[in-house]
Parts: structure tokens; sequence; C-alpha cells
């Protein structure tokens, strides 16, 4: 053996003084010196220590170096080839993967006479392999430090091995001083020397003894050795549950102990470090007890209750560790280190209340940071809103998700079927906003989208009648409208809006609607001035006197609209969209709900919403004034979303019930989640734009994206419903389908088309081709159990159950596929799915006008397409923002190794 064993110990122990834990003597070999870990730990702990570490080793990587600020370390591929190299060294650093910690310390003492020490910095070592390693070091006479520990320190030798006790800058954290610190807890080593000098005691030597289920050097190692240093005048531990560690040791120097995880007492399982898991007798409150007894102590340490002795004192939080071990100084005559530097009382670099009026204990003024945060902070300052990290988002989003459970999509954390109880206005600006509008908000979307959807004069009403009348699917007639509507007839709005957010930015402004707001404190030239206001060519356009009218007539507030009404000036149709986005978007702006980008894009969403919807109506419907009948100030004042778009899919205003299910219709319709076609469409026009940037990424184009991915089988389905629903009630009388006596036997309808089905799956068999599809029914995500359901179709019959009322189409589809199954023509009850409640609700609520003339076929089947797009286009602009925000540059695109040909 190298040393003789302590007196009294059944063991050896050659770490025997605290001065030669971590000595400038010492020199170092790391296990795994470029792995993760210890590639940014190592070349600090080297620097700090004047160079003490000679070689590492990492298998493969032969003649590579490790870089430090004090010169490069060499790196071989075992302990041996180092050795022969001629380098020399007394203490092993192990940052092994647990299953090779055991053969890495056989081989540092296999191959080397002159180790001293070894500091193991893995966890969750395997208690067996723990044991051999203690047997042996034993045999050799060799000290283990360790496991799951971050290592040794020593502030008055200036040496760090193994771990990254003291940070970064060991330097601001290891200051010299008379108190020794012992910790099962690697990273509160650090802040225990930290919390320590604003009190003014500094540190000797820094133990991080790891709390892995066997711990080599512990507690009573440190105690001998603590005792015979002279440097030491006092000693902290920081203790956790599990083990007899700390049990029944003579300490011969005061010393405070911080025992911590009386809530891991509930625990079944280890969790966080491997061996603070109580056992019996070994809980918190045991090692409590030990060291109240040790101390002859009538209680723990608090500010309101201080029991200290001379022998030490006893807490349970670390920030009273410098209180406590300075009140058990005192009553041994010994004074602190040097002033204290500093105060642990909280001391916020950065505060944002939300608006809230918190009581004055609570509302920390914030102190200026140290630099070079200072700078950092004040750079922050102007920045308003959330700032969103990039990332790839290929079959991902952060706008929606689909529980796979339920089957239900969530929008913005709000699911569909909750959506589809809120006010249509609110769902248009929920992508947008991130929350559900208020009252207010939504009365200001709704003027600003209206003065949008009348394309009277606009090339757009010219080019979308064009694509109608040559047959184009609702979709492709919509598209045309978007693809229009480009940046440059949007830059002025955005511009507007830009410019009022950084005008308002750093005012103090937290509400929109503020209208005891000091608008005085707001400067602008005149070149800014001028960018909000009409020009000459806008003269004969009325819709600016309308929409502030439509305002007023709603009550609605704005800063922003009240800052620009006071340039005393006719104002453009760009600038009071800009005012009234900009209104909806600041309150989610400040409270970090939205970023930036996504406030100064909303015009362009608002102008889309609006012209996609306008595009839907016939252009021989756009009259100056009037849009379908309609005058412009009765919808511009009165009108909501619902009222808009049933009104371009019927061509009238509808009755409270009619407007209601539109209104739930695209509610349920918003979103199927990001691997949704229509939601990849829309993704991937803004992911293949490159940066995203509003310079870059188009966003009409990707509404376009979205409009391209939508067709007959995923959109249109509902249009097919409607034409099948026609072919089954055509001729039999129906007059009211609302009434549940409507005298029709549905089984038998249904079961005559069920058989008839069969026959024909039959025959399309026996000829090989395949078998016609039936809209509305089934879903490749809803199968293979016994009975299927959509949950949004459960989800309508109840809220028509609750409200007394009957759909006789719903009632014949759920009819059908019980008859399908009940004459084998399918194997289980399928489900009606989403697009045959489209047809069933839609067909209901224009019933009479289709027998009274007013709506042919064509007309029912385009607006069962209809009312999906208008859904799909709020999901839409949720996922674009969202990967406008987040998103990178082709990240949607598919990996070459993932495709493949078919043959």
């Amino acid at each position: 053996m190298h040393h003789q064993a302590i007196t009294g110990l059944p063991y050896f122990l050659g770490l025997d003084r605290l001065d030669t834990i971590a000595s400038p003597e010492d020199r170092v070999c790391v296990l795994n010196i470029l792995g993760g870990e210890s590639r940014t730990v190592t070349p600090v702990s080297h620097a700090f220590s004047g160079g003490n570490v000679v070689f590492g080793t990492s298998p493969g990587r032969s003649g590579q170096v490790l870089k430090t600020p004090a010169g490069d370390i060499p790196v071989f591929n075992t302990v041996l080839e180092g050795l022969r190299a001629g380098h020399r060294f007394n203490t092993g650093v192990v940052y092994l993967p647990p299953s090779g910690v055991r053969d890495g310390v056989a081989e540092l003492i296999r191959v080397n006479p002159d180790l001293r020490k070894i500091v193991i910095i893995t966890e969750k070592i395997a208690v067996h392999d723990a044991r051999e390693i203690r047997a042996m070091a034993q045999a050799k006479g060799i000290d283990i430090i360790g496991g799951n520990c971050l290592g040794v320190a020593d502030s008055w030798n200036r040496v760090r091995i193994g771990g990254a006790l003291g940070g970064d800058y060991p330097e601001e954290s290891l200051v010299k001083g008379s108190v020794a610190i012992f910790s099962n807890s690697g990273g509160f080593t650090t802040t225990i020397a930290q919390y320590l000098t604003t009190a003014g005691w500094g540190t000797t030597t820094l133990i991080s003894s790891g709390k892995d289920v066997y711990i080599q050097y512990a507690a009573r190692d440190f105690a001998l050795a603590f005792a015979k240093d002279d440097r030491s005048k006092a000693g902290v531990l920081y203790v956790e549950p599990g083990g007899y560690y700390e049990k029944d040791i003579d300490w011969q120097k005061p010393v405070v102990a911080c025992v911590v995880g009386r809530w891991k007492a509930k625990l079944t399982r280890a969790v966080g470090h491997a061996g603070a898991m109580a056992g019996s007798g070994d809980s918190a409150e045991d090692k409590e007890r030990w060291f109240t007894e040790a101390f002859d102590l009538k209680g723990i340490y608090t500010p309101e209750t201080p029991h200290v002795s001379a022998k030490g004192a006893l807490v349970t939080n670390i920030a009273d560790i410098p209180a406590a071990l300075s009140a058990v100084m005192a009553l041994n005559g010994i004074q602190p280190d040097f002033e204290p530097r500093g105060s642990l009382s909280l001391k916020p670099w950065l505060a944002n209340d939300q608006g809230l009026q918190l009581p004055a204990d609570l509302a920390q003024p914030t102190v200026t940071a140290p630099a070079p945060y200072d700078a950092q902070i004040a750079a922050l300052s102007d920045q308003i809103g959330a700032v969103i990290a990039r990332q790839t988002m290929k079959d991902t989003s952060g706008a929606s998700v689909m529980d796979p459970k339920t089957q239900v999509t969530s929008v913005h954390g709000h699911r569909v079927l909750e959506l589809a109880l809120q006010p249509l206005d609110a769902m248009f600006a929920l992508p947008l906003v991130h929350e559900i509008a208020d009252a207010h908000d939504r009365a200001m979307l709704d003027v600003a989208v209206a003065a949008e959807v009348n394309l009277v004069g606009d090339p757009i009403l010219l080019a979308a009648d064009a694509a109608r009348e040559a047959g184009n699917s609702p979709n492709t007639v919509m598209s045309v409208a978007a693809a229009i509507t480009g940046p440059r007839r949007v830059e002025r709005a955005l511009t507007c809006a830009r410019t009022l957010i950084a005008l308002f930015a750093r005012s103090g402004l937290r509400d929109g609607r503020d209208e005891s707001f000091d608008l005085s404190k707001i400067t602008i030239d005149e070149e800014t001035k001028a960018l909000f206001l009409a020009t000459p060519e806008e003269a004969d356009d009325p819709r600016p006197e309308a929409m502030l009218a439509a305002i007023e007539a709603r009550g609605g507030k704005s800063v922003f609209l009240r800052f620009l009404l006071g340039f005393g000036q006719r104002l453009s149709r760009d600038a009071i969209l800009a005012a009234i986005t900009t209104t909806i978007a600041w309150g989610p702006l400040v409270r970090k709900r939205i970023s930036r980008l996504t406030a100064e894009t909303l015009p362009w969403y608002m102008r889309l919403y609006g012209v996609m919807v306008g595009a839907a109506i016939p252009g021989k419907h756009h009259q100056s004034g009037s849009l379908w009948g309609i005058p412009r100030e009765e919808r511009f004042s009165h009108w909501t979303m619902a009222d808009i778009c049933c009104l371009a899919m019927t061509g009238k205003k509808p009755d409270p019930t009619e407007a209601l299910y539109v209104q739930v219709l695209i509610g349920l319709l918003i979103s199927n989640g990001p691997g949704a076609i229509s939601a990849q469409g829309a993704k991937g026009a803004v992911s293949a734009d490159g940066p995203q940037t509003p310079e870059r990424v188009q966003i009409n184009k990707a509404m376009v994206g979205f409009l391209t991915h939508s067709g007959y089988s995923h959109g249109g389905n509902g249009f097919e419903g409607m034409a099948f629903l026609l072919d089954q009630f055509r001729g039999k009388g129906l007059k009211d389908p609302t009434d549940p006596n409507h005298g029709l036997d549905l089984t038998a309808m249904a079961r005559d088309f069920a058989l008839a089905y069969k026959q024909e799956k039959a025959r399309a068999k026996e000829l090989g081709q395949e078998v016609r599809a039936l809209p509305g029914v089934h879903h490749p995500v809803f199968k293979g159990k016994p009975e299927n359901f959509d949950p949004r179709e459960r989800f309508i019959a109840q809220f028509m159950e609750e409200r007394g009322e009957y759909n006789i189409f719903h009632h014949f589809y759920r009819e059908l596929v019980r008859q399908l199954y009940e004459v084998g023509a399918s194997r289980y009850v399928l489900c009606v799915n989403v697009d045959a409640i489209i047809a069933a609700l839609l067909l209901a609520v224009l019933w009479k006008d289709y027998q009274a003339g007013k709506m042919t076929d064509a007309n029912l089947e385009t607006a069962a397409f209809t009312i999906f797009l208008f859904g799909r286009m709020i999901g839409a602009a949720a996922e674009i923002d969202d990967h406008l925000n987040r998103g990178r540059n082709m990240d949607t695109r598919t990996p070459a190794s993932a495709c493949k040909h078919v043959v």
C-alpha cells in the first residue's frame, strides 16, 4: 500500500487532510476526455488549475487534442498509450458511460503504479460495479470520490479536478476563506459557496460527494480530513435522504448541515440522484434528528426560529446557510473572512407583471444587471411580443395538435368541439392572437373583413368569375383571388401596422383600447404621418368613412385609431385596417402570446379572409354600395362573420338558427391536425420560400397552398354528400327536414340502398374494379372497431338533442351505416363522418329554398364544399403564422432516403 490506513477505520483512507484533496501537485488523466460533458468542462478546469491535465483518452481518436485556454491536451486511445508517451499522473477522472466505469477504473489501477485517487463523474453506476471498484481501489491503496459527482476543488490551491464546481468562471465562486463544503449535490456545492460570500465567508476545500447509491468518499471520511485541516474553521454539509453515511459522526469543529428531501419519503422509486430515496430509518426526518442530537439543538434554524449552538446548526433551506453559519461562528468567537459581498434578497433583472396590480411585497423593483447582461437587457426593452425558437416543422405544428385517443384536434389549446360553440369571428381571430377574442375585438374584426368582401371594380372579381365559368372547383376559384392578393396589394397596410407598433412599442401601453392613454407622448414626423393618409386616387373610395362609422356604431375603441384621427385629415382604408388589427393584437402582443411578426402581418390575413369569402360570391352580386342586395352600411355596422359567410354560401342573411349551424360547422372544420393534406400544403408553401420573413414569405401563396391541397375527397366530400342526399330524397315528398313526423321510413330507405350497394360491391370485386366509396361514411382514421364513430358527429348529435332539434338527413345517415352492417355490406358499423354532417345540416337549412327553386343542386353542392374551405381557411392561417414564426428553410421536405419509387 502507498499509505498507512487511518487509525480506527476498518478501511484504507489516503486523503486524510483536506488540502490533499485537490493540490497543485496533482496531475490528471481524463477518461472519455472528448465526451460531451468533458469537452466543455475540462478546458475550464485545466486553465483554472494552471494546466493540471496531462492527457486524456478517447478510443479511436489518438493523435487528436482538446484545445483549452492553457494549451492543447493530447488524446490517446488508452491510458497505457499515454504513459508510454512519457506522461505521468496520480489522479484519474472518469467521464465514461455507467457500463464502462468499472473497466475504466480497472485500467487506471492496472497500468499506473503512481495512481493515488480517482474522481468518478458518471452517475447511476450499478451497485455491483461500485463494490468491485471499491475492492480494487482498497487493495491498491487508492481513494475514490464519486460517482455521480461534480468533482473536487480547493479555493486556497486554485485547483479544480473533475466536474464543473464553480461553473464556467470558478474564480468568481471559489473564494479563499475558512469554510469546507461537503455536498451530495454537485450544483449546490457551487451555489452554497456563492451564498457564503454574501455573509463574508470564503471556502477551503469543496467536495461533491455525489449521491449514487454507493458513495465512495463519504461524510465520515470528510469529517476526519476536516478535523486535521488547519485552514478550515467550519464545515457545511448538504445532505439528501438515503444511506447512513452521516450517522454517529464526532464533529470536532462547527458544522452547518442542510438536510433536504422530506418529500422523497413519499416516492416508490429513485429520482434525480439515484441514492436519494429513503429506506427504513434514513429518511430526511431521520437525518435531521441525527444532526440536532449531534449539535445539541432544540430545532431547525430558520430566520424566525434561529436555533444554533457552538457545535453547529441544522437548516432545510440552502438560503439559510450563511446566516446560520455566522450565528454559529459568533458563538465560537470567529468573525467572517471578509466583508459581505451582496445579499440573497431577490434582485430581479427583468420583470413582467402582465398588468396585474401586485401587493408591495410581490411587486419587486428591477435592478441593473452586471455587464454584459445589462446591455443585453437594454436591447430587450425594444423587443415586444413573443420570440419563438426556430425548429424543424416537418409533420409538426405549434398551432394545432390531434389527441390520438379522442381524435379531436385543438388549435392553440382550444378543442374544435369547444370552438364550434364560439362566435365565428372569434374563430377567425384565434389563429392570429392565440386566444379567444372578446366581443369588442370580434366587432372590430367584423368591420375589417366586411370592408374587403365586396370586390366590385377589382380585378380579383373578374379573375374569380372567369375561374368559376371555366368549371373550376370552389377552392380553385378562391385560390385565384388569394393569388392576386399579393404583397404589393397589402404593402401599405403592413407598413402602417409595422409603424404603429414601432411608435407605441416603448410607450407603456398595455391595452389597445385604453381611452385614458396619453397620446401626447407619441411623436410622429410629417413624412411618417403621410403614410396613413388617403391619396388623391382614393378620393372616391367610400369605405374609410363607412369603416369609421361602423366602428363607432359598434362601440369600438382604439388608441391607434384615436391617434390617427388626431391628424385631422382623411385616413386611408389601409391605415384604418392597420389600426384595427393592431388594436386586436396589442393585448396578446404585450402579454407575449404572439410575436411582433404576427402582429405586423395581421392586415394581410384580414384582407385575405375578406377577399376569399368575397370570391365565393358570383360577380353579378357585387354592386357598388351593396353585396347581394345588402347595403354597405348594414353589413359594416351590424353583420357578423357568420352572417357574411352564410351570405356567400346561400345568398341571404341567415336567421339565428341558420347562423348558429354555419358557425358550428366551420368550428368543427377548422383543423384536422398538422398531418392534414391542406395543412401540409400551407406549411410547405411557407417552408419553400426560404428565410421566414415577410419579405420572403408570401402569405397569400401559402393560402393558395392550402387551397390547392383541398379537393373533392379532402374538403369536397361534403359536396358529394350533398349530392348523395339529394339522390336519396328526390321525389320522396319531404316538406320539412326538421320535423321528426316526416312520414318517411328511413330504415327501409337505408336498407334498400345497403342491399343495392352490397350487390354493387360484389360485381366490382368480380370484375376486379375498385368499389365506389360512399360520401360521408367511414374515414381512414376511424376504423377497425365493431362500431366506428367520428367525435365531431357525436358532438353534433348531442348538440341537437340538447336543443330539441331534429335532422332527417343526419338520421338517415345513422340508419344507413347500421343497415350496411346488417345486410353484410360492411364488416362493422362504419362511422358517419363530419362530411356527412356538413351535407345534412346545410341541406336542412337550405331545403325550403331548394324546394322553392331558389337554389339548384349545384348551388347546394358548392355550399357544402365552400363551408369546408371557410373552416380550413382559419386553420391554414394558424399553420401559416406558426410556420412563419417557428419554421426553418425547406424543413417540410422529405429526405431522399425516405422516398420510394412505385413501379
